[in-house]
């Protein structure tokens, strides 16, 4: 049996580079996605990773319908560019020490919970109002994100944004970017300011892997209707639990795992390997 990947590098897949990218990954060629950017390659066997040439990826096509009807997605350094709570420290002051665990949280290094609760601890006493002020100064989408969303909402598929951040920016940007539903932490605050601790249970990567299966089931999908997206550890469980679960820009933890890896390209990237040319996208 054949496994398809798609080769994507944008407004610059000619024949030249097209023959020469199946000639190196040992693949033929397939269809066009969409003649100069994208390009179903046929392998017999393993799909090798894609590195090595500037600005290409190779996104493995896993079994099950090619447009997924379920989308559970990560938010921060995924479906925007930011870390929202390495942005909040900053306003506090505590940016370089936040940072620092946020990293080794990412990275798999460090219980995720635990983590959390020791980076929301250092912004105790910071003024509720720095909320809406980091979103509107600091949070901004990732390339291709609203089209990604709004293009599959428009082909039937739901959209989650399951977040290990914060509802006070998870669903604002939830809003913004047009996803169905959104879960996140919520932080504690009393008179106007930061507590220091987030209420109820740490949205983490246990809560990001049944968040997925619960929407499965909810709307009656198999599993290989379902994707996953994410950029790191966090992110593996929901990832590895998914009919296609990609990486985008990821941290190695996630990265070695994924189905799929997207690192040159923005999210929009992830329609051509749904096979759906760009005159079909809704644009933002």
């Amino acid at each position: 049996m054949l496994t398809i990947a798609t080769l994507i590098a944008a407004e610059r897949l000619d024949e030249s580079l097209a023959d020469a990218a199946a000639a190196r990954f040992g693949a033929m060629r397939g269809a066009w996605i969409e003649h100069g950017s994208a390009l179903d390659l046929h392998f017999a066997g393993d799909v090798p990773p894609g590195e090595g040439w500037e600005g290409v990826d190779l996104l493995p096509i896993t079994p099950g319908p090619r447009l997924r009807s379920l989308l559970v997605a990560d938010m921060d350094s995924t479906m925007i560019g930011q870390e929202c709570i390495d942005e909040l420290a900053d306003y506090a002051g505590v940016k370089p020490q936040v940072a620092e665990i946020t990293e080794r949280a990412m990275q798999g290094e460090l219980d995720f919970a635990g983590a959390l609760r020791a980076r929301v601890a250092l912004l105790e006493g910071l003024d509720e109002a720095v909320l809406a002020r980091c979103l509107a100064e600091r949070v901004r989408p990732n390339p291709g994100a609203k089209t990604l969303i709004a293009t599959m909402r428009q082909h039937g598929a739901t959209c989650l944004l399951v977040s290990g951040g914060f509802t006070a920016f998870a669903g604002p940007v939830g809003a913004m970017l047009g996803f169905d539903e959104v879960r996140a932490n919520t932080l504690t605050i009393r008179n106007g300011r930061l507590s220091g601790t987030v209420d109820g249970t740490i949205v983490d990567s246990t809560t990001k892997r049944a968040s997925l299966e619960e929407a499965r089931a909810r709307l009656g999908l198999a599993s290989d209707a379902t994707m996953a997206l994410g950029d790191g550890a966090n992110d593996r469980a929901m990832v590895e639990a998914a009919g296609w679960g990609v990486a985008y820009h990821a941290k190695p933890a996630l990265a070695a795992i994924a189905d799929a890896r997207l690192d040159h390209h923005g999210l929009d990237a992830l329609l051509w390997a749904q096979g759906i040319p760009s005159a079909q996208w809704v644009l933002d």
